[in-house]
């Protein structure tokens, strides 16, 4: 046997060991016999560097250090789930699916909901390519020399894998191993980690890898993401997950109905804490892959899964006292300050109090005993007032009329549940807010300018809005606290950088009440440029593609408004990109202009996301459900029943996708 030989085969032979103890928890050699073996294969890479191999088992044990984390696009978006918290929930939800699909029987895909930090991890041709974190679903940090020194997942796979594909899992801390943690901790005299998902999140992004190959860190992986895939619903797709080399958890139930769905939900609220790692819930997934695709999405949510959270942990403590705070858009929120609680894994010192309908509602008081619980385990919230402790001297808490910052008047229109402060240029958390929301990640993305320096700017005289930052100078930043000349500098070039952010994030970080990340690229793919929105009327923007009179209303005061034309003028000056850009690399045609197209069915000349991507690129609009508006359904093979009945219904043509592409074509 010649070197590169003996060298694969300790890479195969080690990598078939991990496997073994980590995946099948079925260990077929000591610990001793595996490392003399790793060591050995250790020696033979030092000794014949050519033969280097980046997926190779020695590089498990990590040893690279990153210092900044590369952010990376994801190829398929993350998406969240939508969460339910009763049987109610769940019938409501099959219901909705329902009315999509036709009355045609369900099948469901149970998983356990593990609390930890998402990741997507691709392979190309068996071997891991990259692992990313889920960011904010469109694009993450890419951490693959800390995945790599996770056992539990493969770097080299085996069987009948495609070629190419990304699983999406859950990167947790076993009980144990939290625990053992925190003691190794408390016996040096250091402070133990508050709960095992933060730690697992936080690990991802520790610089050392050495550091996290000696952490006791576990992955779960349930979803395969890519085109082509060789099953045809969710749990084939997960059986196949685990033939191919991943940790798949073997709990994952077929139900039949959604009867069987709330049984096994009701086994595990009670069994879950017989796991040897924490589950705040249960994934219910339609099993059939044509019908998550018939289903598709929400701007933020599949339609074909949904979260059943079981019911969070409660305690009660003493409410202290009351204060205010004063976001970005003007909004108060009242804030329970509280008598230190432990809490599922953390210590609560605060929760929402939402709003003054709710203190109302509840009755709360100071000095009032309170039960808290965390929504969804995150948030902490009041949800009750334990009236037999309440003192003898208790008053009605009077909801402040004042702006605390900036003691403006405070306003609360009809039908809303929140007060505002009206200063929304004179209020300076609202203009600090404003500013931090413009420089974030998902907006301007401003590199070496964070929350904490935009205050010290707007304290400083140097910023009152987020045009200001384009005059910056860096003698003018040198001075500051905790500012030194290379921060200074990095500060200064972040700001020139941001001139290259696209239209449709510079849309979404000018911070229009109602105009999240999905409304500002409707906006900017509709209207092309900033002057073309400024000037469109309220009946026009209602015209929009899901922009509602809310929203349309939200844009037509904010581009009234005498402040933010004098801004946007100055942001032309400095360049920053107010209209979309003209895209080179897509051949686009305006044929379809003034058309809307729904997409239903599974085709063979295309996947349904080139399908969308092509009639977008040749000016029309892609619906996401039939009405009145509609001019064509361009239907494959399995066509949602409950589609082609509204297309029937409304007279709406049905084309496949041969007369599509002669429509485009010409």
């Amino acid at each position: 046997m010649d070197i590169l030989q003996k060298i694969q085969a300790l890479r195969d032979e080690l990598n078939q060991h991990n496997y073994n103890y980590y995946v099948l928890d079925n260990p077929t050699i000591s610990d001793y016999e595996f490392d003399i073996k790793l060591k050995e294969l250790q020696q033979l890479e030092e000794q014949y560097p050519q033969y280097h191999d980046e997926n190779s088992p020695t590089h498990r044990v990590g040893g690279a250090i990153t210092k900044n984390f590369e952010t990376v696009q994801h190829e398929f978006r993350m998406y969240s789930l939508d969460n339910s918290y009763s049987k109610e929930d769940l019938l409501d939800w099959e219901k909705r699916a329902q009315k999509i699909l036709g009355d045609v029987p369900l099948e469901y895909t149970c998983e356990l909901k593990y609390d930890g930090a998402s990741i997507s991890i691709s392979y190309e041709n068996g071997k891991l390519k990259r692992a990313v974190t889920r960011g904010d679903g469109f694009q993450g940090d890419d951490v693959t020399n800390n995945i790599k020194t996770i056992k539990a997942v493969p770097i080299q796979l085996k069987g009948d894998y495609p070629e190419k594909f990304d699983i999406r899992g859950e990167i947790i801390l076993p009980l144990a191993g939290f625990e053992k943690m925190n003691q190794e901790l408390i016996e040096i005299g250091e402070t133990p980690y508050a709960n095992p998902r933060n730690t697992a999140s936080g690990s991802l992004k520790l610089q050392d890898s050495s550091e996290v190959a000696k952490r006791p860190l576990d992955c779960l992986l349930y979803s395969i993401i890519g085109n082509n895939l060789p099953f045809t619903t969710q749990f084939e797709g997960l059986e196949k997950a685990r033939a191919w080399g991943f940790k798949v958890p073997k709990q994952s139930h077929l139900a039949k109905n959604m009867d069987e769905v709330l049984d096994f939900i009701n086994h595990w609220d009670k069994h879950r804490h017989d796991m040897p790692f924490e589950t705040d819930g249960v994934v219910v997934k339609i099993n059939n892959i044509h019908q998550q695709e018939e289903l598709g999405y929400t701007a933020k949510s599949p339609r074909w899964a949904i979260a059943y959270k079981f019911k969070a942990e409660q305690v009660s403590t003493r409410l202290n006292s009351i204060s205010y705070q004063v976001g970005r858009t003007g909004a108060i929120t009242p804030v329970a300050n509280l008598e230190p609680v432990q809490l599922a894994g953390t210590v609560v010192k605060r929760a929402s109090l939402h709003n003054a309908d709710q203190i109302e509602k509840l009755d709360i008081r100071i000095n009032d005993e309170v039960f808290v619980e965390k929504g969804g385990e995150i948030i902490p919230k009041i949800i009750g007032v334990d009236f037999d402790k309440r003192p003898q001297d208790s008053e009605k808490t009077v909801y402040i009329s004042q702006c605390p910052e900036c003691q403006t008047d405070l306003v609360r229109k009809e039908g809303e549940a929140q007060h505002y402060c009206p200063n929304f240029y004179g209020c300076p958390p609202q203009i600090i807010g404003k500013v931090q929301h413009y420089i974030t990640r998902k907006a301007m993305d401003i590199e070496g300018l964070g929350g904490e320096t935009v205050a010290l700017l707007f304290n400083n005289g140097l910023v009152n809005n987020y045009a200001d930052l384009y005059e910056l100078k860096k003698d003018q930043l040198i001075p500051l606290e905790r500012m030194a000349e290379k921060s200074a500098e990095n500060l200064i070039n972040g700001i020139e950088k941001s001139k290259e952010i696209p239209f449709e994030r510079v849309l979404y970080a000018l911070g229009i009440r109602y105009v999240g990340e999905t409304v500002a690229k409707k906006l900017a793919k509709h209207y092309k440029s900033i002057d073309a929105i400024a000037n469109a009327s309220l009946t026009d923007l209602v015209i929009v593609d899901e922009i509602g009179e809310k929203i349309a209303q939200s844009v037509v005061e904010f581009f009234d408004n005498q402040e933010n034309k004098l801004i946007i003028e100055r942001l032309k000056k400095y360049g920053i990109q107010l209209e979309m850009a003209v895209s080179n690399d897509t051949v686009v045609s305006d044929k379809l202009s003034g058309k809307t197209f729904v997409v239903s069915g599974v085709f063979s000349k295309f996947s349904r996301d080139d399908l969308k991507k092509a009639i977008e690129d040749n000016g029309g609009k892609v619906g996401s459900s039939i009405s009145a508006k509609t001019h064509y359904v361009v239907a494959g093979d399995n066509m949602g029943p409950s589609k082609l009945e509204k297309a029937n219904q409304l007279n709406i043509p049905i084309i496949n996708e041969d007369e599509f592409l002669t429509m485009v074509n010409g």
